[in-house]
Parts: C-alpha cells; structure tokens; sequence
C-alpha cells in the first residue's frame, strides 16, 4: 500500500484555509490548476511510497516511538509558495517549526529503521498542497495572496499514517482518496 506519515488540519482549521482557496479559484486563470480537494490536505511529514504489508506493523510501532518521544507543538496555516515554476502551489505553515522538522526526520529515521529505502535525505520544508500543474504556470498571483493568509493556531497533538489511493478511472482532474491507516498521540502521555 502507498503510505506516508503526516500532520492532518483539524476541521476548523481546514474551514478557514478553503475559504482561502475558494478566493483563489476566482483568479484570473485559476483553471490552469488541479486544485486539491479538503480531503487531501495535509502536512506530509515523510513519504514511504508502496510498503508491503508485512512491514506495517515495525513500521507503526516505529512511528508510535516517534510520535511518543515528541511532545504536542503549536502549528498555523500561514504564507505560501511553488514548486517546479508553478506546477505546485502550497500553504506553508507557522508556530513551532522545529519540532514539527524534529517529527518529519523522526518519521523517516522510522522508515529506515524499518528497512523501507528513504533515497537521500533532504530538510523538511512544511507545505500544504492546494493546486498542481503539469505545466508550469505563473502562480505569483496567488502566492501573493496566500502570503496574507494565517489559520487560527492550533496544538498538533497526533501523528497519522495516511493511504493514499491514487485515482483509477482515468477520469481528468480525478483525486486521490486518502485514508488515514493509523494515528499516536504526540508526548508521553499519547
């Protein structure tokens, strides 16, 4: 199954950021973009592709170590930015950024240590993805905006294990499903 392990937007917080994106599909040559749907946002912490499963229980428990050894941290929807000249747009994030990088390369220490190939290491750079091209696209306009875009502050107080279903039908602009597999409390007392 095709997994990674994430920090997921409570309900309100995700309220507030598609209120955001719904002023940014009013945009002048919004439909360029595959704009991601509320299910699909989140903050991928480590990205393990497919993992058979038989390495999902070493891999949880792994994760639940991780989740365990760090304490719940303050985290916000805020600014944003691109990838690939346009081809991803995101909402970045604010509040306690170095736990939040602490628990990404603790998700990936996880997946080593469960045997699953990581490629090489790269810094965690927290992103929301909100719209995806496959050709580039000049999205300053909207990164302009979501630079003015903060969500209230909340306390992540859990790690997910997320599936992720890729779309099957072929169908054009289709999303991918996402499930959430497993979760731990974050701190000690998770």
């Amino acid at each position: 199954m095709r997994l990674f392990a994430a920090v997921l937007p409570p309900a309100d917080v995700a309220a507030e950021l598609a209120a955001e994106v719904d002023r940014l599909r009013r945009l002048p040559g919004a439909d360029a973009l595959r704009w991601t749907g509320r299910p699909g946002w989140h903050y991928t912490l480590a990205f393990y592709g497919e993992v058979e499963d038989g390495v999902v229980p070493d891999l949880s428990e792994r994760l639940a170590r991780a989740a365990h050894r760090t304490a719940p941290f303050e985290l916000a929807v805020a600014g944003g930015g691109q990838f690939g000249h346009g081809r991803a747009l995101w909402a970045g994030a604010d509040g306690d950024l170095a736990t939040l990088r602490l628990l990404a390369d603790r998700t990936e220490a996880a997946a080593r240590k469960a045997g699953l190939p990581m490629g090489e290491h790269r810094r965690y750079r927290a992103h929301l993805t909100v719209a995806r091209s496959r050709e580039a696209v000049d999205v300053r306009p909207y990164v302009a905006l979501l630079a003015e875009f903060a969500s209230r502050t909340w306390t992540v107080g859990e790690l997910a294990l997320v599936r992720s279903n890729l779309p099957t039908s072929g169908v054009p602009g289709e999303q991918p499903r996402y499930e959430v597999v497993d979760g731990w409390g974050l701190g000690a007392g998770g």
